[in-house]
């Protein structure tokens, strides 16, 4: 049902610290600048950077995954090691590293199957639920499938277009949090049948068009469904 993760939307309060950032250490490519957001290119999916400034709001504390080539692990590590202080997990034979942005995001750079060179996708997004198994009800008829459950009863995992955390309050590797209010664009061939999996749960219906549905998930994620390419 959903194709793609179009966009990742966080809050910057002020966007050229996140700029530099992003742009400068991470080395991502600026798309598009306006006044108030910033738009990343990350591979097939735009991470964008937003002011608070309005609604949908980008998303506070989140905890989120770049993909990056297996053999750049080191030269990263390395690399951003001089100016940060940086954790590491193992998952399998995959390594991943993790640091704050400035606005108090964590950001994952983690091993996997794709060609970079450099950041080449986000594959995982971490949101904070108030119910689990409300949320993973949810996201399950939208197409998503549960994977793994974590021992503490406190988080789920699911895969779609992305992998998809779904986390009670509480703090993961690297004193992770799961994200409130963010912004999720999803790639679909058809919004209307992706609304209607899920009308009768949501929070609201912001916005509904032929090529474009945004509503808000139980725990106030703005999810946009959308048709029309990046």
């Amino acid at each position: 049902m959903l194709t793609g993760l179009a966009w990742l939307a966080l809050e910057a309060k002020y966007l050229e610290p996140a700029r530099e950032f992003y742009e400068e250490r991470l080395g991502l490519t600026v798309r598009e600048r306006g006044a108030d957001e910033l738009a990343f290119e990350a591979g097939e999916t735009d991470l964008l950077l937003r002011r608070p400034d309005g609604f949908p709001r980008g998303g506070l504390h989140t905890h989120y995954a770049f993909s990056i080539p297996e053999s750049e692990y080191d030269d990263w590590w390395e690399r951003l090691g001089r100016e940060y202080e940086l954790e590491e997990a193992q998952f399998g034979p995959a390594r991943s590293l993790y640091l704050y942005d400035p606005d108090g995001n964590c950001v994952e750079l983690g091993q996997q199957d794709v060609a970079g060179p450099g950041i080449d996708g986000i594959f995982e997004v971490v949101l904070e639920v108030e119910d689990l198994d409300r949320a993973r009800a949810f996201y399950e008829d939208l197409g998503f499938e549960t994977v793994d459950e974590g021992d503490s009863r406190k988080r789920i995992r699911l895969h779609g277009p992305m992998a998809l955390e779904l986390w009670e309050p509480h703090l993961g590797i690297a004193d992770a949090r799961g994200g409130v209010h963010v912004d999720l664009g999803f790639e679909t061939a058809d919004p209307g049948a992706a609304l209607e999996a899920v009308r009768d749960r949501v929070q609201s219906v912001v916005r509904e068009s032929d090529e474009e549905i945004v509503v808000r998930d139980p725990d106030g994620h703005f999810l946009t469904f959308t048709e029309r390419p990046r």
